[in-house]
């Protein structure tokens, strides 16, 4: 909100609904430093809801008016039924991309603390007819919501978030970010308060606990009694707030997160204590509460800021486009304007030192551009007329003048993190069992501490009350409940800085277990740069007319053998009915006669003619009948025998899987130093050898970029597609490579491996530390401030141990650090 600098007329209709506004009217709301008003409680409450989300441009763009709520209580829903309109859900509701007609969200969600809210936001969500899945991202406070508009509405998912203590609304990166700073904010100064208060709480303990019998007058343990209560109040009823409303929360859920024994063991004590003050009668526990207080809050802080710094990275990229962008007029003139409204055709002109305001290619200029943020690749890449550039890269040297294809929530920027988002829409198995362990053991752990608190009442009914609080303190389940979050976030995040972008959790477990890959051939192996190097015409036909027939059959394949034809185009030929063979090539209507390209058993069944050579050869043929060869030429990835053997000292069987011909395909294995490899192999012949590889009990993972791809990619146990693969493949696959570096793949092995390994760790540790810390509590042995050290050290020493991902280094990586030549073309 913005101090007013303009007022509207008092005559002027409600901004919100449109309806006359009462005279004297109080509700207003201000926007673009106008203040506009409103007609009741109702329109203020929903302004304010709608332009507090950062959603302000609904108002700039909307086509028509909402209906006016009739009370506070329609005001209520209407908070919620807003956020149903059409022209609103524009700008963060998306299609899944696929045939489902289910529709997709990131809402930022306030009050998340640890992972028992995710688990109770998800298990709501989820339990809600047409939500199809929930998935919190914990790191950033997100929650990635998929549902059916056709059988429940948006506005039901946020009052079903609502009604469980979490105010949810879409998410915007600048707002999403300002309210974790307000957040992290707010954390430190209960921090400050519960240090504070501990310092001087102890001061006044540590005398009673160093003197002996009678050293210490009445009135003076009196005085130091109720200065203790009177300090140790604002740290119960400030610092230790949030566990207190977190605790309310779960019980009116009916779920028990961890801040329910938290916030009986802190208001039990403050409260015994200060009965015992009052009455005379009784221990003090003041310095325990505060103490136990201060330790939680510190490392709950020190646990957010690691968590918020291992995903700082997908917060960077969800900012990585710039604000502004600078658009060319027709008459070449330079207007400044927000890169949000950029759109498809738009010229742009990004100077040296600036960012790349969205998705294009290049129509002037050559420069060299960081693209590190979106690939892991730290080295500058050239980029000149005609190549495309991505939103986000940085431009270093000379200015570029770019036509714009993608912008705003379609560029590529915005996929990634979509894409990450949905990456945590479902748990590996080991995340699954931690969240059910840590909620299962939250009852467990009140039973037991009942029964400690009934066992040591007949024991020593003095010692009952701080012996049950060291219990309930020292197993609460955080570092259980962090063992798997805090490793998944980290390996995440690793993963995405070495350009792998994982797009299902499930896939680090899967691939780090994985005991065989395949990998295609065309666009994986090799470049995908694909051209045409020698043209044999047949039966009288030239070779130039002979490429302009293929030509215009590839003109709208997505296949890289479609480019090394684009040169060739000519505007006066269209191909019709052009139908794809995946696999085999394509076929389509010329001039009235059919035309068929691809493999030659495809294009001429009945003649099936030999190669004339060695090589990748196509047959176009004409109702059958040979008319022509092209030979195309692609190039080997500097990097792929260096891949191959770095996967294969992982202990992984590497196969090749190529549809080009038997002999392409052993001479490249044979170069590469692959055993098993199998060429002319179809789609259905590539899914039939992966089920035969899981049939023996091997885990496959599939590599690949093409659309005849796609049904492989599916049937493997871990998808990977290359940076360059298309969209459809993309969207099958469980991981992507942003960088051109095929090694990525090995490194990702290696990395998920560790990841898992983590986890394991985290998770044995915990189980550890709690049935070691228990009994030892329960006999009395850990008072309550050694209690909450333990607890809190427990949680660190989980948090810390993920963030060693974070130094990662690839042990193959290194070994093979030794630049390779660089293989000249081969004929693959």
């Amino acid at each position: 909100m913005t101090t007013d600098t303009a007022d509207t007329s008092r005559d002027a209709p409600c901004y919100h609904c449109g309806n006359p506004v009462p005279a004297r009217a109080p509700w207003s709301i201000t926007l673009d430093d106008t203040r506009h008003p409103l007609c009741c409680p109702g329109c203020e409450a929903v302004a304010h809801a709608i332009v507090d989300g950062g959603l302000a441009s609904y108002y700039r763009f909307r086509t028509e008016l909402p209906e006016r709520p009739d009370d506070r209580d329609a005001a209520r829903a209407e908070t919620w039924a807003v956020f149903d309109d059409p022209g609103l859900q524009r700008q963060f509701v998306h299609p899944e991309g696929d045939d489902s007609g289910r529709v997709h969200a990131t809402l930022a969600v306030d009050g998340i603390t640890c992972a028992a809210c995710a688990w109770l936001i998800e298990h709501r969500l989820n339990g809600l007819e047409g939500i199809a899945a929930s998935a919190v991202n914990l790191t950033h406070h997100r929650v990635r919501v998929s549902w059916d508009p056709s059988r429940v509405t948006l506005s039901r998912i946020l009052a079903e978030m609502a009604a469980i203590g979490y105010q949810a609304q879409p998410w915007e990166p600048d707002e999403a970010q300002a309210r974790l700073q307000r957040e992290e904010r707010m954390t430190v100064r209960r921090l400050i308060v519960a240090a504070v208060g501990m310092a001087q709480v102890m001061m006044f303990s540590i005398p009673i606990y160093v003197a002996g019998p009678g050293e210490i007058s009445e009135d003076f343990l009196a005085l130091f009694h109720w200065l203790s209560f009177a300090l140790a109040t604002p740290v119960v009823f400030f610092s230790a707030l949030p566990f207190f409303r977190n605790a309310l929360r779960d019980l009116r859920t009916r779920v028990l997160g961890m801040d329910v024994p938290v916030s009986i063991a802190i208001g039990g004590a403050y409260l015994a204590s200060g009965y015992a003050v009052i009455s005379g009668m009784g221990e003090v526990y003041f310095d325990s509460v505060a103490m136990f207080t201060f330790f939680l809050l510190f490392g709950r802080y020190v646990e957010a800021r690691a968590r918020r710094r291992s995903g700082h990275t997908g917060n960077a990229l969800a900012g990585a486009l710039p604000p502004s962008a600078i658009r060319l007029t027709d008459a070449g003139e330079e207007r400044i304007l927000p890169a949000g409204e950029l759109a498809a055709d738009d010229r742009v002109l990004v100077k040296p030192g600036h960012t790349v305001p969205a998705d294009g290619v290049v129509e002037e200029g050559e420069s060299s551009l960081d693209e590190s943020m979106l690939t892991g690749e730290y080295l500058p890449v050239t980029r000149r007329v005609g190549d495309t550039v991505t939103g986000g890269s940085h431009n270093m040297e000379s200015p570029l003048v770019v036509r714009v294809t993608h912008a705003g929530r379609d560029s590529r920027v915005s996929g990634i993190v979509d894409l990450t988002d949905r990456a945590f829409a479902s748990r590996p198995r080991l995340a699954q069992m931690a969240a059910r362990m840590a909620h299962l053991f939250v009852l467990r752990l009140l039973f037991v501490a009942l029964g400690v608190a009934i066992v040591w009442w007949f024991i020593d009914p003095s010692r009952v009350l701080w012996v049950t609080l060291s219990v309930l303190v020292v197993t609460c389940p955080c570092a259980l409940a962090l063992a798997t979050p805090t490793a998944l976030t980290a390996g995440h995040g690793q993963l995405r800085r070495r350009g792998v972008l994982v797009t299902r959790a499930d896939a680090i477990e899967a691939l780090s277990q994985v005991d065989r890959v395949i990998l295609d051939k065309t666009g994986t192996l090799t470049t995908g740069r694909m051209s045409l190097v020698e043209t044999r015409p047949l039966g009288g036909l030239d070779a130039a007319s002979a490429r302009v027939l293929a030509a215009a059959l590839e003109a709208r394949s997505e296949h890289p053998i479609a480019r090394a034809f684009h040169p060739y185009r000519d505007a006066g030929q269209h191909a019709e009915q052009v139908t794809s063979r995946p696999g085999k090539g394509l076929e389509g209507r010329l001039d009235g006669r059919a035309w068929r390209l691809g493999r030659a058993d495809f294009a001429a069944p009945g003649a099936s003619p030999e190669p004339p050579g060695e090589g990748q050869w196509l047959l176009l043929a004409e109702d059958g009948e040979p008319r022509c060869w092209f030979r195309l030429q692609d190039q080997v990835r500097d990097d792929a025998a260096e891949t191959i053997a770095m996967l294969q000292e992982l202990g992984l069987a590497v196969e090749l899987l190529s549809g080009d011909t038997p002999g392409a395909a052993e001479g490249l294995a044979s170069r590469l130093g692959i055993a098993t490899w199998e060429g002319s192999a179809s789609p259905e012949r590539k899914l039939e050898r992966i089920r035969e590889c899981q049939a023996e009990g091997e885990r496959v993972a599939m590599v690949g970029d093409g659309i005849n791809d796609v049904p492989v990619l599916a049937g493997a146990d871990v998808a990977i597609a290359m940076n360059g693969a298309t969209d459809l493949a993309r969207t099958s696959a469980d991981a992507i490579l942003l960088s051109p570096r095929l090694s990525r793949i090995a490194e990702a092995v290696e990395l998920c491996r560790a990841t898992r390994r983590v986890m394991r760790q985290n998770m044995l540790w915990s189980v550890v530390y709690n049935a070691s810390a228990m009994p030892l509590a329960a006999i009395g042995i850990v008072p309550p401030w050694l209690a909450a050290i333990g607890m809190s050290a427990s949680s660190l020493v989980v948090v810390g141990n993920a963030l060693r991902l974070n130094r990662f280094r690839s042990r193959l990586a290194d070994a093979s650090a030794a630049p390779a030549a660089t293989p000249s073309e081969v004929n693959p």
